[in-house]
């Protein structure tokens, strides 16, 4: 079976290796806005040129098509393109020394042109640190592959190449890259988890859109109707919130509830109940503007630390959520047993309330940004959720821990195997099909009642066991007392030959 982590990229990695190597000194942040926006400049001039071509030719046979005409490209739904604006002109003049005002001017006229684009397209590709010879062989570079046909977009190419590429810049950046991209494999197993196949899909700190591009591959695979989901999100780092929209746009996936701001303090999504939320929160956030919150209608189950986030975000995903919504969070481990500055009593409080479904254990080096430790949870505000099966009072734990190929020698991945693996596991406890079973040192469904008597831990480890033989007490005491004889004896020997030394020291006038 061919495996989408692992199979050769082919185009969109060769397209990287040519590109990186133009980067020169600039950092990854930096370049990473002038790759993009280029390749989504000359994304939407090959979508305006197909149908222009087209015009062109509708135009010879009635005489009366204007290829002109802005409206025959909105009523298509295709961003307009002024002259100025098209690649091949951008193309003929990369070599010139004023190539970076003339693109400036291009991704301005496009935004003033295509009110959806307002405010998100990269600019400053003037600015004299630029170097204008390597922009101009970047243009080439990115002229020599064809991006917005009707074959490109069956083969999503671009989506291809853009995800790729996002992932690479993520990589290059490392801990900062984390910041607007959360690794493929783990959003994939979220949405093949709560499966969002309608309604409203909600990500509070979206970073570059994974979480809804992969919403609507998932709808898309499973031969469901786009439009049956909307999507709103927020995203508090301006320049990524700008990268997000693109990586929406290319896909002609509606943005318009996308917001720029901070989740906390700027909610733009107040009254909105989701049936869906996606999320992946900076793990650990000790800067979130706490002090500012404290009387915050959100802190149902106790009011967050000032010093970390994680359980702030958690009751802002269970805020959001509709009576039967259901959320996928990634967090770091600690959120799972943390008893510091009142984690332990707001956990206990949303378990007491029964929300939490799944927690699964994940393996390390998935995240390009950071070797922290990662969980994933899974909160429902309704466990009788007449869809699937009565599971109030019961969570299931996954330790996926041992999960996962390594794709490098820093980064690992869980294959389409382990995916399915896990959510299926996940859909058969709750009852979407049949054949759920504990398996020792993987799943386990548990009781709140139990979990009480772990005082409300949530670590899979703790409650699926491990899949080691267990040892019988004879054999145990047997090894014991072995083990102690050997001690015993060893301690012996170092006390005899320590006295032989005292004495042979003494012999020669050292005693």
């Amino acid at each position: 079976m061919e495996n989408s982590g692992t199979r050769e990229l082919g185009i969109e990695k060769e397209l990287w290796k040519a590109a990186d190597k133009l980067r020169s000194n600039m950092d990854a942040a930096e370049y990473k806005h002038v790759v993009l926006g280029l390749i989504f400049l000359k994304y939407i001039s090959d979508t305006f040129n197909e149908i222009h071509t087209m015009l062109e030719s509708e135009k010879q046979k009635d005489g009366l098509t204007d290829p002109e005409d802005r409206d025959e490209y909105i009523s298509r739904n295709v961003f307009w393109v002024p002259p100025e604006a098209r690649w091949d002109y951008l193309q003929k003049n990369a070599k010139q020394p004023t190539i970076g005002r003339m693109i400036d001017d291009a991704m301005e006229v496009i935004e003033r042109d295509n009110p959806s684009l307002k405010g998100v397209l990269p600019t400053n590709y003037s600015r004299p640190a630029l170097d204008k010879q390597r922009l101009g062989e970047l243009i080439d570079l990115i002229g020599g592959i064809t991006l917005g046909t009707d074959e490109a977009r069956s083969r999503d190419l671009l989506g291809r190449v853009y995800e790729y590429f996002i992932g690479q810049f993520a990589d290059a950046e490392g801990k900062k890259g984390g910041q607007f991209y959360t690794p493929k494999s783990i959003v994939q197993l979220l949405v093949e988890m709560i499966e969002p196949y309608r309604g409203r899909v909600y990500d509070p700190c979206c970073g570059s859109g994974g979480m809804f591009v992969q919403s609507e591959k998932f709808i898309q695979a499973h031969q469901g109707r786009l439009d049956d989901i909307h999507i709103f999100g927020q995203e508090s780092n301006q320049t990524t919130w700008k990268l997000c929209k693109m990586n929406l746009a290319i896909r002609n996936i509606d943005s318009d509830e996308v917001k720029w701001g901070d989740s906390f303090l700027s909610d733009f999504h107040k009254d909105l109940k989701a049936d869906f939320i996606l999320a992946n929160p900076p793990f650990n956030d000790s800067d979130w503007k706490g002090d500012l919150l404290r009387e915050d209608v959100r802190w149902k189950y106790g009011i967050p630390p000032e010093g970390n986030a994680n359980f702030a975000w958690v009751q802002h995903f269970i805020h959001h959520l509709a009576p039967t919504g259901i959320a996928g969070f990634v967090l770091a481990n600690g959120s799972m047993s943390s008893n510091t500055s009142n984690e332990g009593e707001i956990r206990k409080n949303i378990i007491e309330a029964d929300l939490v479904d799944c927690m699964v254990a994940l393996p390390p080096q998935l995240f390009f940004n950071t070797g922290i430790p990662a969980c994933l949870w899974f909160v429902t505000r309704d466990k009788k959720n007449n869809k699937f099966r009565d599971r109030r009072g019961e969570i299931l734990f996954i330790d996926a821990r041992n999960m996962g190929t390594m794709i490098d020698r820093r980064h690992r991945i869980l294959t389409d195997e382990d995916i399915r693996k896990i959510s299926e596991t996940y859909h058969a406890w709750r009852g979407e099909k049949e054949g759920y079973q504990d398996i020792k040192g993987f799943c386990r469904s548990v009781k709140l009642e139990e979990v009480r008597q772990q005082n409300w831990v949530l670590t899979p480890g703790r409650y699926v066991g491990t899949e080691d033989r267990e040892e019988d007490m004879e054999e145990f005491n047997e090894k014991m007392k072995r083990l102690t004889s050997e001690l015993s004896e060893q301690f012996k020997k170092s006390r005899e030959l320590e006295e032989e030394i005292r004495k042979n020291l003494e012999r020669i006038g050292f005693g």
